[in-house]
């Protein structure tokens, strides 16, 4: 029964192993820091915009940052859960 146990947790980290050493998975994680890294500065321009139209303009690219975000996890969290 151990044996057994031990056998299916090594297959399972081969697949995780499999997963995150794959080129488009590792891309897609780049990406998803680069693209929280955007909205960090995005958030600090926001705080100091004093201009109407630098304001909205922050909005505008904080809700298309945040969009690229939530795409890029939904694309991970799928690649995740197919193997």
């Amino acid at each position: 029964m151990i044996l057994t146990i031990s056998i299916i947790q090594n297959k399972n980290t081969d697949k995780k192993t499999e997963i995150f050493s794959h080129p488009y998975y590792i891309q897609l994680v780049d990406d998803l820091a680069k693209t929280k890294s955007a909205i960090d500065i995005i958030y600090s321009n926001f705080e100091n915009a004093v201009d109407p139209d630098l304001i909205d303009c922050c909005i505008y690219e904080l809700n298309a940052a945040q969009k690229r975000y939530k795409f890029l996890l939904n694309c991970v969290k799928k690649i995740e859960m197919s193997n």
